[in-house]
């Protein structure tokens, strides 16, 4: 029998909608390096992987998307990149959570608004790192690029995550757990 934890989920049920929503975040990183987007400026991704960021976030709360989205950094650059892009990687995703989760809490947007935050939270992350990296804050031009494409970015995955939670949250997971 498992055992039963706070609101009668089990511990077991946990791990394992968290190792699912890891392996679709892996998953849709993976597919994301199959997609060829070149718009001349480097760094501008669809950030598919987000939507498991997003999904997390409202379905499961701010410290299961933070646990998610730090494993699947950790995995897709062992397995796909380096350290210094784990190293952007992880700032753009800490900027982005903490802009989803505080405007999650303040309650002023929907998934969709919420989403958009985090996408150009996630480039202004990574522009602060690369700014810090090569000492030149002349990269701070591509701004106004990086907001235009996080934006854009971030009503997709915004959109799709808001049909998704929408939809996953009339299987009521908590019988999964």
């Amino acid at each position: 029998m498992q055992k039963k934890g706070r609101a009668g989920t089990s511990r077991a049920g946990k791990i394992a909608l968290y190792g699912m929503m890891t392996a679709l975040a892996f998953l849709l990183s993976y597919v994301e390096t199959l997609i060829p987007l070149n718009l001349g400026v480097p760094g501008i991704k669809l950030g598919l992987a987000n939507l498991a960021s997003i999904v997390s976030l409202y379905l499961l709360g701010a410290g299961a998307a933070a646990a998610i989205a730090l494993v699947r950094i950790v995995l897709v650059g062992f397995t796909f990149g380096n350290l210094s892009m784990m190293l952007y990687s992880l700032a753009g995703a800490a900027v982005s959570l903490l802009l989803m989760v505080v405007f999650r809490r303040l309650d002023w947007f929907g998934v969709t608004g919420v989403s958009i935050l985090g996408g150009a939270g996630h480039n202004i992350g990574q522009l602060i790192v690369a700014a810090l990296v090569v000492e030149n804050a002349s990269l701070f031009y591509y701004l106004p690029v990086l907001l235009a494409a996080g934006t854009a970015a971030g009503a997709l995955i915004g959109l799709l995550g808001g049909i998704l939670v929408n939809r996953l949250k009339c299987l009521d997971l908590t019988k999964f757990m």
